[in-house]
């Protein structure tokens, strides 16, 4: 990549490319002091190429925004943190000129919140940091029909780094994270709850085995949701190596796994053949990130090691390419490199 870019977006567009979008970085403020570089820049990976290169600019600097494809090839860029204020702001993303322009302004400005695209296309954006760095519990639906957000019902918990997941039958899980401004073990969640798009409301739904911020979920082919990894509230220092399963069926999660090391921000993308490749995190038993990879292969409930990986990113995005190859970009030890893994 052109930059280094670590909390950024990427997005594949419904020709093959990666739109990879915002983030930030840290540099010297002296005294040992650090400060936030935000990026409003984005750029594209062809895969045709192998090359990144620059395309139009958001109209706000942003991280830990969210970026939400749309059913007519437009990509939704809400929230986020420019690193002085939470964002209430929202723009739109076209790949035929290259160019993001705004759109309606969310109904409550959030970072770190999650973004889900619904079976009707409208996205659901829920919970993360609000304007006072305090959680939310609030949701709301953006319409692309009309280009406005409007509320929703609100979560049980006030969640950010949670996952949300697209269940098979059009509901959303969201599961675990953390209550902002609470750094010990206690603001971790195991919790877990349900969004329903026919009433709008969420409810309660089985909680996780292990309190989990930093996680990834992943949706398999038969219907089930791997959890993996993350860092726990019983230790919450330190990642995790361990894994679940969420069974909508009964509503419960249930243990597999474990991975090949502890991770926590890292990057977990379903292949072709219904496999999961986890990829990268960091590893705080040994104070610094794996180079390594795992393969979690639903048929025997296993994690095996791939890779090695070139780098050793955290936070970094992974994005599967239409070849069925996975795109790993950026991040927090990667810096402005790419690697692609090949199946």
């Amino acid at each position: 990549m052109s930059v280094f870019r670590d909390i950024h977006t990427a997005t594949l567009l419904p020709d093959g490319q990666v739109l990879v979008a915002g983030g930030g970085y840290s540099v010297s403020a002296g005294f040992d002091a650090l400060a936030e570089v935000v990026l409003d820049s984005a750029e594209l990976y062809d895969p045709a190429t192998g090359r990144f290169s620059p395309t139009g600019s958001m109209e706000t600097p942003r991280l830990e925004q969210t970026a939400t494809l749309l059913p007519s090839g437009l990509v939704l860029i809400a929230g986020g943190w420019d690193d002085t204020v939470t964002l209430g702001s929202a723009e739109l993303y076209d790949p035929a000129t290259g160019t993001f322009s705004a759109t309606g302004s969310l109904s409550v400005a959030r970072s770190g919140a999650t973004a889900t695209l619904l079976a009707d296309g409208l996205v659901l954006i829920a919970g993360g940091i609000g304007s006072n760095r305090f959680g939310v519990t609030s949701a709301e639906l953006y319409d692309p029909a009309n280009g406005t957000f409007s509320a929703t019902g609100a979560m049980a918990s006030v969640r950010t780094g949670a996952t949300a997941t697209l269940l098979p039958d059009g509901q959303v899980l969201i599961a675990g994270g953390q209550v902002p401004g609470s750094d010990t073990g206690s603001g971790i969640l195991a919790s877990a709850e349900l969004y329903d798009p026919a009433t709008g409301t969420f409810r309660s739904t089985g909680a996780m085995t292990t309190s989990r911020v930093g996680f990834t979920a992943t949706l398999l082919d038969d219907g089930q949701v791997l959890v993996t990894g993350g860092a726990t509230a019983a230790e919450s220092s330190r990642s995790l190596a361990t894994a679940e399963l969420y069974n909508p069926a009964t509503g419960t999660f249930a243990l597999t796994g474990p991975m090949s090391v502890h991770r926590v921000r890292q990057t977990a993308t379903l292949l072709p053949d219904g496999r999961v490749l986890v990829a990268g995190g960091d590893d705080t038993l040994i104070s610094g990130p794996p180079d390594s990879a795992d393969i979690y292969d639903p048929g025997t409930g296993t994690f095996t090691r791939t890779g090695p990986m070139t780098d050793a990113p955290r936070g970094h995005t992974a994005t599967l390419l239409l070849d069925g190859s996975v795109l790993i970009a950026g991040g927090n030890g990667g810096g402005k490199s790419a690697q692609v893994y090949q199946p």
